[in-house]
């Protein structure tokens, strides 16, 4: 796979590189993103439905089930080649920061270390009532658990429509992109806000950005350099061109 000669300059002398990755970087370890239609027991839900702080008030049961579902699609992935190369990547650069929409902790498995989770985590939880982090030992499958502190339902520490990202998270993501001078937008839509805006705002601090998709989308034409294919074929292929033998 050919890969342009600015971007192999760029990853040589770049001291400061972000990158934003999204679900297709996931969907090619095999997990479903978020919009792909569900399927067995949960083919009739729309995932909107069940991810929302209205919807685990009204059944907290149901909720806590389809994130059970989830988890288990997450513990049957792997990181796929894609993840592997952004570790690569980060242990050759003096300050780099991967922010990603993903929830499945495919990034730190495969090695990643400064890793900014703007939608939170699905292996984390916290008290529905009083937000507080919840350390679980067991995890149950079949229904939400109480906090020990206040008695209130424990919930998956992710992000649900209608919430605000966590704060340090976005505080950390914008002060990468300000200050980064190569920004990497890896298997994202471009459509989520304020996740979307992080290449904007790169972009127009001086960096170099780059958009790496299987296809256009709504950021096409708004970056520096856009390449189409998947992250798991062209992100080993361009540390290749970079650097030679991936270390």
């Amino acid at each position: 796979m050919k890969i342009p000669d600015p971007l192999i300059e760029r990853l040589r002398r770049s001291q400061r590189v972000a990158v934003l990755t999204g679900a297709g970087v996931s969907a090619e370890s095999g997990v479903p993103t978020f919009r792909d239609a569900q399927t067995g027991l949960w083919a009739r839900y729309d995932p909107a439905e069940l991810a929302s702080p209205e919807a685990f008030r009204a059944n907290p049961t149901l909720v806590w089930q389809w994130y059970a579902y989830r988890r288990s699609l997450v513990e049957a992935a792997a990181p796929n080649p894609g993840h592997l190369a952004l570790a690569d990547l980060e242990r050759r650069i003096a300050d780099f920061t991967l922010i990603t929409q993903n929830v499945d902790d495919l990034h730190r498995r495969a090695g990643s270390r400064n890793v900014v989770e703007l939608h939170g985590n699905l292996f984390r939880y916290r008290c529905f009532d009083d937000d507080t982090p919840v350390e679980l030992v067991t995890v149950p499958q079949d229904a939400p658990p109480r906090c020990a502190r206040c008695g209130g339902l424990v919930r998956p520490d992710v992000v649900w429509f209608g919430e605000w990202l966590p704060p340090q998270a976005w505080r950390t993501a914008v002060a990468a992109a300000e200050r980064c001078d190569l920004f990497l937008c890896i298997g994202t839509s471009g459509v989520v806000r304020p996740a979307a805006d992080l290449p904007l705002i790169a972009r127009s601090a001086g960096a170099y950005t780059v958009e790496i998709n299987i296809a256009p989308g709504a950021l096409d034409g708004q970056l520096d350099l856009h390449l189409y294919a998947p992250a798991g074929q062209l992100l080993p292929a361009m540390m290749s061109a970079a650097f030679g033998d991936a270390a």
